[in-house]
């Protein structure tokens, strides 16, 4: 008998051959977590190394390769298509040496922490054929243009800056938004008021310029108003750009901390010594009056009128009529349980009831009296303190 008779003759007596399909779904059923988890694990590897291997972040703050709202990446790519080639750096050494490459290179500089000291700055000014400066500190302009200077902050008010100058590119880029420092100095663009600071300066030769505030680069402020159009013809006017940020590895290593006497006014020299002197003459002035000290064995015993005097004072002082009221109330319901033998556990209630029965008086005109009254002013206070007085000479009188 050939295969394709034996085939039908075994269907027919009723034993069905194998199905690798219902296996197969049986073996995937048993392993579905397991199989699950490797598709979990997988694509967290998966996640992992193209974070690993992708363009790398910087979160610094006007970084051109953070891309969060305070960095520069959007800037930096608008300027990169308009032929602009961009060279970030974060130490002094490489941007000399990308400046010193070409002649005609526009230095942005952002140091918010002061790591640049003078001769750095000087270094920086002479070798760049313009400097962009972004919010920087007095020591930063002191070191690059002395004739430009900090002059406060924009108004929280004042949301949009006019030009106001013959600046081109200030003109050119029309209104801005952004807050942040404003400065004075020879040419002063998108001031906070008629001859006063503005947000954008620039040294009379025009090698300086001063951005007072940060938001005119950062990514979440690039589309508001012309903040754009201003940051572009600001960065954009040389073929190249150093993009510098400077860091630690910029603080020179002999640099230390300036001094209590450097800090100090010049003025001080002379009125130091004589506030001294007064200060002396003051405390023997003051130290006489008062007189000797005078020794007192301790513990010292004081009666207890005196302190609950005292205490009486105090809340007098500080008009605490309430506090007051609260303490006549608890010493009074004390001493009426302690005269009724009622326990230190006793509440108002069974104060109460035991003063109406031994008074012969209705419970709630009591509890008016003793608990429900709250005195607000002074004399209120004084006239239930002798009602309450009353009750309680009435109440132990019997």
């Amino acid at each position: 008998m050939t295969l394709q008779e034996q085939v039908p003759e075994a269907l027919q007596e009723g034993t069905p051959p194998p199905r690798r399909t219902s296996a197969m779904w049986s073996w995937f059923r048993k392993h579905l977590v397991w199989i699950a988890l490797g598709v979990v694990f997988a694509a967290f590897v998966t996640f992992l190394a193209v974070e690993r291997f992708s363009a790398p972040n910087d979160s610094r703050a006007l970084s051109t390769r953070n891309p969060a709202p305070d960095g520069a990446m959007a800037l930096a790519e608008i300027l990169g298509r308009h032929g602009v080639a961009i060279t970030p750096t974060d130490t002094l050494e490489d941007t000399l040496t990308a400046i010193s490459d070409d002649t005609h290179t526009t230095v942005l500089l952002y140091d918010p922490r002061g790591f640049l000291d003078r001769s750095q700055l000087e270094d920086l000014r002479s070798e760049a054929d313009r400097l962009v400066v972004v919010a920087p500190r007095l020591p930063t302009l002191n070191g690059l243009e002395p004739g430009i200077r900090p002059g406060g902050v924009v108004p929280e008010a004042t949301k949009i800056l006019e030009p106001g100058c013959g600046q081109e590119d200030a003109e050119r880029a029309g209104a801005v938004a952004a807050q942040g420092p404003v400065y004075l100095g020879p040419v002063i663009c998108y001031a906070t008021r008629s001859d006063g600071p503005g947000l954008y300066v620039a040294s009379a030769d025009g090698r300086v310029v001063v951005l007072g505030s940060t938001e005119l680069l950062e990514n979440q402020h690039l589309a508001a108003e012309g903040n754009a159009a201003l940051a572009i013809r600001t960065l954009g006017g040389a073929p190249d750009l150093v993009w510098y940020t400077p860091g630690l590895t910029d603080v020179a290593s002999d640099r230390s901390a300036p001094t209590l006497n450097e800090l100090a006014p010049a003025w001080l020299a002379f009125a130091g010594p004589w506030l001294g002197v007064v200060a002396i003459l003051a405390i023997l002035w003051r130290g006489r009056r008062l007189g000797p000290l005078v020794f007192e064995p301790l513990p010292v015993v004081v009666e207890a009128a005196e302190t609950a005097e005292g205490r009486a004072r105090l809340y007098q002082d500080s008009r605490a009529v309430e506090r007051a009221a609260d303490n006549l109330r608890a010493g009074t319901l004390a001493r009426l349980a302690k005269h009724f033998n009622l326990g230190t556990d006793a509440t108002a209630e069974v104060i109460v009831d035991a003063v109406a029965r031994r008074l012969g008086r209705q419970a709630p005109a009591i509890r008016w009296s003793l608990i429900d009254s709250k005195p607000q002013t002074e004399g209120q206070l004084v006239q239930w303190a002798q009602q309450i007085e009353r009750i309680e000479q009435e109440a132990t009188a019997r």
